[in-house]
């Protein structure tokens, strides 16, 4: 694993850790109903949701267009970046966590959207579809044999 990747892995980790010590129940690497992969799709306590994009240098955040598309799926869209990240390149609508391997902190507050019921629902359906997929995977591998769906 290169330099980059690891530092994304470790931003990921620390950021997925912060979410869950507010509360929140955390899924990684979930592709959305518009086929955008979020590195993070967190169910706050409130129902709201969170996407967190992870960016692991300055580079990776100016290469990345796809982003804005994010916030039709969540009430709260979050940057996650190293401690070392340049902030002023972030968006002032977006909130921003500091993170590393081992936790984060909320640098800035994300501004609230809240979504459409109906959205919401098919998010919250998808969510705990994934969820229970996933824990299922852990608990019998084999079982899942050819089962398709959502990742």
């Amino acid at each position: 694993m290169d330099a980059a990747a690891r530092r994304t892995a470790a931003v990921t980790q620390g950021a997925a850790r912060l979410l869950v010590a507010l509360g929140h129940a955390v899924l990684r690497e979930v592709v959305l109903p518009h086929g955008r992969r979020a590195d993070l799709l967190a169910l706050a306590p409130d129902d709201s949701f969170a996407v967190v994009e992870v960016k692991s240098c300055a580079r990776d955040f100016l290469a990345d267009a796809k982003w804005p598309e994010y916030r039709a799926f969540c009430d709260r869209l979050f940057f996650a970046v190293d401690p070392d990240f340049p902030h002023v390149l972030l968006p002032q609508d977006a909130g921003v966590l500091v993170a590393d391997a081992y936790g984060g902190a909320v640098l800035r507050e994300a501004p609230h959207h809240p979504l459409a019921r109906a959205r919401r629902r098919a998010l919250l359906g998808r969510f705990a579809r994934l969820a229970a997929r996933r824990l299922e995977g852990l608990l019998d591998p084999a079982g899942l044999g050819d089962a398709t769906g959502e990742r």
